[in-house]
């Protein structure tokens, strides 16, 4: 009598499901503290359906990084920034980066497993800084050269955009922290977008400062 892969025996949606937990699972535990066993008694599955899916637990949490990341990227219209003058730009750029805010529990785990891979990278990182991070850093960068005349990007620029981008990186690397602390800050869409509205208004303030600031540097090398 042949012996069946018992993989075979699988239901359908195995896979699906062994995502489900795997994205759940890593984004409140992380990486290492997180078991292939405990995966797969979340997802209701056998310990070698990972090997049968995914080859090894990396390879569970690529899929999982990967797929979850994939349809909800905070920076889908970064090629209109150029075109809108700077606080429309800036509205659209907050807009957008909160706006996953607003979706179902597992997109918010999605953006908690991204930000998680900042504090705690495994090696997707990197591939995650070459395809959506910098393209989103370079936009803005672009964005405060036009705005300030600049021939040349300099360093200050960079920390600019970093401050701005910052403001809202926080609202999901310290999501915890906003429940906890101001929970009516995204307790709704409206409060989302009024968030939204405030980080625009945080980053023309800061812009100002900082062409006040190179006003004044210019004419103190005037002297």
């Amino acid at each position: 009598m042949t012996q069946s892969d018992p993989n075979k025996t699988l239901q359908p949606d195995a896979r699906s499901r062994l995502i489900s937990a795997a994205l759940h699972l890593f984004a409140e535990k992380g990486y290492e503290r997180t078991s292939t066993r405990e995966i797969c008694q979340t997802a209701q599955t056998n310990i070698s359906s990972i090997r049968y899916y995914f080859g090894d637990k990396a390879g569970l949490y690529r899929a999982a990084f990967l797929e979850g990341t994939a349809d909800h990227s905070c920076a889908v219209n970064i090629d209109l920034y150029s075109s809108l003058a700077l606080p429309e730009a800036l509205s659209l750029l907050f807009k957008e980066f909160l706006e996953p805010l607003k979706r179902s529990e597992e997109l918010r785990l999605v953006m908690k497993l991204y930000y998680r891979e900042i504090l705690e990278p495994t090696g997707l990182w990197q591939e995650q800084i070459d395809t959506d991070i910098k393209p989103q850093h370079d936009a803005v960068v672009a964005m405060l050269k036009q705005h300030f005349g600049l021939q040349r990007i300099d360093t200050d620029v960079h920390r600019l955009a970093f401050a701005i981008i910052g403001m809202a990186v926080h609202f999901y690397v310290g999501q915890d922290i906003v429940a906890a602390i101001a929970p009516n800050m995204v307790k709704n869409a409206k409060a989302i977008d009024v968030s939204a509205e405030r980080l625009t208004a945080y980053a023309l303030s800061i812009i100002e400062g900082e062409a006040q600031r190179r006003a004044a540097q210019v004419d103190h090398d005037k002297i």
